[in-house]
């Protein structure tokens, strides 16, 4: 339980280099993956970590190597998060910046597709922001969090 069959260090280092890998694949993969999970987006999830496990832990199952692999990914994404609100620039680059898919009605097709998101997908954005048409939309921009943001068309208020 206590006895580490590796180096903490080793632990440290696993888990910064799963850390980072993990960080760019998910990254690569798009908004949509992080932002709006579908139940194969879970179990992408849930696989992936079961799949990472040995490679931060080098087959050590000792409570102390856990806890140094824990302590590793939690300083990772501390450092990130201070890294990413001290460097806009680099807060861009992790997190992506946000894109309009609609604008004034019209929908931004290679936008859809480099997002992996169907007309269905943003159809219940729509609906889901009280819009049943595109053509009422001023802006639908989807967010850095994969979420969709819809601003409606100002409604002239006739008498």
């Amino acid at each position: 339980m206590w006895a580490m069959s590796v180096p903490w260090w080793e632990f440290a280092v696993r888990g910064v280099v799963v850390y980072v890998f993990l960080l760019v694949f998910l990254r690569l993969t798009g908004r949509r993956q992080t932002g709006q999970y579908a139940p194969f987006d879970l179990v992408l999830l849930l696989i992936l970590s079961n799949a990472v496990q040995n490679s931060m832990n080098a087959g050590d199952n000792s409570l102390i190597g856990g806890l140094v692999s824990a302590a590793t990914l939690i300083a990772c994404h501390m450092a990130l998060s201070y890294l990413t609100f001290r460097w806009a620039r680099l807060g861009r680059l992790v997190d992506g910046a946000p894109q309009v898919l609609v604008r004034n009605g019209q929908v931004d097709s290679s936008l859809m597709r480099k997002e992996l998101l169907s007309t269905d997908d943003l159809e219940a954005a729509l609906r889901a922001s009280g819009c049943l048409h595109v053509h009422e939309v001023e802006r639908a921009t989807i967010e850095t969090n994969g979420q969709i943001t819809v601003v409606l068309k100002r409604r002239d208020g006739g008498g």
